[in-house]
């Protein structure tokens, strides 16, 4: 069996092959269709390829893959050897990776279907452009504060009050042109946006593990899809801390010989978007009853408010492990909240508004239903604290009882 090491660049990639305990360079491949497809038809069958992630990856896993026995993806983050190197080369970088593989030492990442490959680009596409959005309302802040402009009175500046209250105020000639053409790309922006989020909702309405997450209070459509573009699939993980990791919302761990461990911040390694939308997320699940509002609160008494939201955020990680393998939706969901959810989906996908016919989701505007949905979450937030009170009291009493020695 040969190993074939790429180190892959934007214009060109380094290739080496591992035969045995020979390693032979094979000199560079452009990084075209055409270059690796004639590259690839002289690879044999039984090799293995080699690379780390980069942008380009995926494409290049496309086109091998039909003509060789298995591609692996490193992990750059992973390959300490490479990035610690004294003497470092791409030949030298494609030969570690060759050897790596054929110790069974490197550390490989998933390679997601084509499915999850466009939702990412979806989600990433909308991010994209809801940042770009923020950044034009900071350059139209940025014009009033300078020109010693008051704070809009409303709550949105690009909305229909905020844009008539902007309309009056005193600017320069050249700065009055300046807003306005940051308002029409505001505009063509938010036209895009709702063009990506339809094509969003589409999917999602037949995704059943989308409609699962969204029974989980503080995510909608948006956290949901999101959360399952990083995810992929589910049996990946084979525990909830596998996935709380791969988001990146596990603390750091710092041990040396027999002393303690020493917990510090989290990692932020792994899918920094997922990750994100968890912790925003969070700040809205702690607006609802429920056990998780009764943790953050519990939390929050003793570290405060932001590391208390990252907390919550670890716990929807796990919930949703829970939630996808066993596939169940969450215990504590509220139906009208949920039918709400959903025809917000279908409408954001294009669907009918049927102005006038009432459906599962008008429940949700009667203030009577909705305080009957959230009795159960009441109920289940007091469950919360009286448990968490009677561990205290028994941890107080076991170490009330222990001798000086059993304590230390």
């Amino acid at each position: 069996m040969r190993i074939i090491g790429m180190d892959i660049h934007r214009e060109f990639a380094e290739v080496v092959t591992l035969d045995g305990a020979e390693l032979t360079h094979l000199g560079r491949v452009k990084m075209t269709r055409d270059n690796l497809a004639a590259f690839a038809v002289k690879l044999e069958a039984t090799d293995h390829v080699v690379l780390e992630s980069t942008g380009n990856t995926t494409a290049v896993v496309e086109i091998l893959s039909p003509h060789v026995a298995r591609v692996a993806v490193a992990n750059p983050l992973q390959v300490h050897l490479i990035a610690k190197a004294k003497t470092k080369t791409d030949k030298i970088d494609a030969g570690v990776l060759a050897k790596l593989y054929g110790a069974g030492f490197l550390p490989e990442v998933w390679t997601p279907d084509e499915a999850t490959l466009a939702r990412r680009r979806q989600v990433a596409r909308r991010t994209q452009l809801v940042k770009h959005r923020v950044r034009l309302k900071a350059y139209v802040q940025s014009i009033l504060h300078a020109h010693l402009v008051p704070r809009c009175p409303h709550a949105d500046l690009f909305g229909g009050k905020g844009r008539t209250w902007l309309g009056v105020q005193q600017l320069p000639d050249d700065e009055r042109v300046s807003v306005e053409r940051h308002v029409a790309e505001y505009d063509r922006l938010s036209v895009a946006l709702k063009d990506i989020e339809r094509d969003i909702a589409k999917s999602a309405l037949g995704d059943g593990n989308v409609t699962r997450l969204m029974t989980i209070p503080g995510i909608d459509m948006i956290v949901a899809v999101g959360v399952m573009a990083a995810i992929g699939r589910i049996d990946r993980f084979r525990s909830p801390d596998a996935l709380v990791a791969y988001i990146g919302l596990n603390p750091s761990v710092f041990q040396s010989g027999d002393g303690p461990a020493r917990h510090g911040r989290i990692t932020k390694r792994g899918r920094s978007h997922a990750r994100f939308l968890l912790v925003e997320a969070a700040w809205q699940t702690v607006r609802s009853p429920g056990p998780l509002r009764a943790f953050y609160e519990r939390v929050r008494g003793r570290r405060g408010n932001h590391i208390a939201a990252v907390a919550v955020a670890r716990k929807l990680a796990v919930l949703v492990w829970h939630l996808l393998t066993k596939e169940e939706d969450y215990a504590w969901a509220s139906p009208a909240l949920m039918a709400r959810k959903r025809r917000s989906m279908e409408l954001a996908a294009g669907m009918p508004s049927e102005r006038g016919k009432k459906g599962a989701s008008a429940d949700y505007n009667l203030p009577h239903r909705r305080r009957a949905d959230r009795a159960g979450a009441e109920l289940s937030e007091i469950a919360y604290r009286r448990m968490m009170e009677g561990w205290r009291r028994k941890s107080r009493q076991k170490s009330a009882g222990a001798t000086t020695e059993e304590r230390l």
